[in-house]
């Protein structure tokens, strides 16, 4: 009885972290949201941070920010080192981005997001410093045991379509729309896979990837930020997927200067390696409507919005459509229940 009692009380704790992080991403999404399409940067940022931070404080966690877009001095982002939560158990490594496609946001684009995810303590990759973007690639778990980042396009593309009893003209890769990319689509269009070219939001589109049999979209490839490769790789344990990762230097000064302080950069980093954690939570708030998540929407008695969560423990993924009324001071609107 003891033992069923212990269970049922660390259960429903594991199940309150993962809800509370879906308000964290709704109140993020619910501020920012405000500010689609006024061009507006650092208000989108700003916006997001200040709503995101009280809720984060009451979540029943003593949590330590591990992946932030921002260092302490250059408020209003969460940096790393902070610490979050009410201070209580568990503990663990926080990973948050108050909005993944700033610029979409800002300029009224699709597929803004407002993205967070723990671990255990200690579990999570901190990119060394000085490292900004990584080359990735990522499937869902029928494909997870036969790509490589190491091998040719044409093979990963090939292995996929044998997999799936397919042709590779019946594939479709997700990548992001950058010069740096260059080659990398002429291989694709090359071996004739289909390409599904972004602007911005590789997190939404490494999920997509993982998540083909409802999205259609077979791989991630391309370069892009290592905070976003860690939440990645978040969401992907969560659902089975994997992502790989090498560490990608601008520039050859930036090459030499990473391998100067010791850094592999022939490392393969895999999801186990980004997140060793077996508990992992991942939540997501759509702010502006995208294929993954709808965007916020606003009426005169409140809001709507569309988020996901997923827990690594039971591998579940819950869809959460919320109808947030406005609270009322002397009959005015005020700030959202979240």
């Amino acid at each position: 009885m003891l033992q069923d009692e212990r269970f049922r009380q660390s259960g429903t704790r594991e199940r309150n972290l993962a809800m509370e992080l879906v308000r964290v991403t709704e109140a993020a999404a619910l501020s920012a949201g405000r500010w689609m399409g006024k061009g507006n940067k650092e208000m989108v940022d700003q916006a997001a941070v200040d709503a995101m931070r009280p809720a984060i404080d009451v979540v029943e966690m003593s949590g330590t920010v591990v992946i932030g877009e921002g260092e302490k001095d250059e408020a209003p982002m969460l940096y790393i080192g902070e610490k979050v939560g009410n201070g209580q158990a568990p503990e663990v490594d926080v990973a948050v981005d108050p909005v993944d496609g700033t610029r979409l946001l800002a300029l009224g684009l699709p597929g803004a997001l407002a993205v967070i995810a723990t671990a255990e303590r200690g579990t999570m990759y901190a990119a060394p410093p000085g490292v900004f973007y990584m080359e990735k690639i990522a499937v869902g778990a029928t494909f997870k045991h036969v790509i490589d980042i190491n091998a040719p396009v044409a093979v990963n593309l090939d292995r996929i379509a044998r997999v799936r009893d397919a042709h590779i003209d019946d594939l479709t890769v997700v990548i992001l729309d950058r010069p740096r990319h260059q080659e990398i689509i002429r291989q694709i269009r090359e071996v004739g896979a289909r390409i599904r070219l972004i602007t911005d939001g590789d997190v939404a589109a490494a999920i997509q990837a993982a998540m083909d049999e409802y999205t259609g979209l077979d791989l991630m490839l391309g370069i892009g930020g290592a905070p976003e490769a860690v939440l990645a790789a978040a969401a992907l344990k969560c659902i089975g997927g994997e992502i790989q990762c090498k560490i990608w230097p601008r520039s050859e000064e930036e090459r030499q200067k990473l391998k100067s302080e010791g850094i592999d950069l022939d490392q393969v980093l895999r999801t186990d390696d980004l997140v060793k954690g077996n508990d992992v939570s991942f939540a997501a708030t759509g702010i502006t409507s995208g294929e993954l998540l709808g965007g916020v929407q606003y009426f005169g008695w409140g809001a709507r919005t569309s988020s996901v969560m997923m827990r690594s423990r039971s591998g579940t993924v819950r869809y959460i459509q919320a109808r947030h009324r406005w609270r009322t001071e002397g009959g005015r609107p005020g700030q959202p229940r979240v």
